[in-house]
């Protein structure tokens, strides 16, 4: 019997195939904050939330939110809140 894990490794397969690009990315902090920004982006896409909806509702307040609050601005509490 062969245990098949597509369904797992097809989601990541653009990032490990953009990894190798990833890596001249232009500073050391930058790979960091692209994972940050790539693991916002895939999980909107699997809670099947508009990711451009959720940032554009997201970013413009994120400056002034008190650090206790930020949990409430994940993609998935966010999407409890705006179905």
């Amino acid at each position: 019997m062969t245990l098949y894990n597509n369904l797992a490794e097809n989601p990541m397969r653009p990032l490990v195939l953009g990894r190798k690009d990833w890596i001249h990315i232009g500073s050391a902090q930058a790979g960091s904050k692209v994972a940050a920004i790539l693991s916002v982006i895939e999980t909107c896409r699997r809670l099947k939330v508009s990711a451009r909806g959720y940032l554009s509702d997201v970013l413009p307040g994120l400056a002034n939110t008190r650090l206790q609050f930020l949990s409430a601005l994940t993609p998935t509490a966010w999407a409890t809140q705006h179905p």
